[in-house]
C-alpha cells in the first residue's frame, strides 16, 4: 500500500552538496515520522536523520550533524535530505523510511520502521 520512491542521489566530489528525495505514497503522509539511514560498502545499515511528526523534532547521527539537513514538504508527501560538506565516508546506499507509530525514544532503530524506500546511491569521491 505504502511506497517510498527516491531520487537524487548520484556522484559528488568532497566539500561538495547533494539532495536527495522521497516521495510518499499511499498513506497518510501528515501522520508519519520520517527517516533516512544510510548502509556504506561492506557495513550495517546506520541511521543518519529523523524527523517526527511534531514540528521541529529533528535528530541526527554526530557524523552529520552540522552538515546533514532532514525536512519535509507535506503538501508534495516529500521527505528530503540536504548533504553539504560531504566526505567520503558518507558514500554509502541512502534509505528514506517512514512509520505511523514509532515513538522519538526508537526513532534511531531501524525495526521501528514499517515502510523503506529502494535505496538510492550516493557516492563521494574525486
Amino acid at each position: 500500500q505504502v511506497q517510498l520512491v527516491e531520487s537524487g542521489g548520484g556522484l559528488a566530489q568532497p566539500g561538495n552538496s547533494l539532495r536527495v528525495s522521497c516521495v510518499v505514497s499511499g498513506g497518510n503522509f501528515r501522520g508519519y515520522a520520517v527517516a533516512w539511514f544510510r548502509q556504506p560498502p561492506g557495513k550495517e545499515r546506520e541511521f543518519v536523520a529523523a524527523d517526527s511528526r511534531t514540528k521541529g523534532a529533528t535528530i541526527y547521527a554526530d557524523s552529520v550533524k552540522g552538515r546533514f539537513t532532514i525536512s519535509r514538504d507535506n503538501a508534495k508527501n516529500t521527505v528530503y535530505l540536504q548533504m553539504n560538506s560531504l566526505k567520503p565516508e558518507d558514500t554509502g546506499i541512502y534509505y528514506c523510511a517512514a512509520s505511523s507509530t514509532i515513538i522519538l525514544s526508537n526513532m534511531r532503530n531501524i525495526r521501528g520502521y514499517s515502510h523503506w524506500g529502494q535505496g538510492t546511491q550516493v557516492t563521494v569521491s574525486s
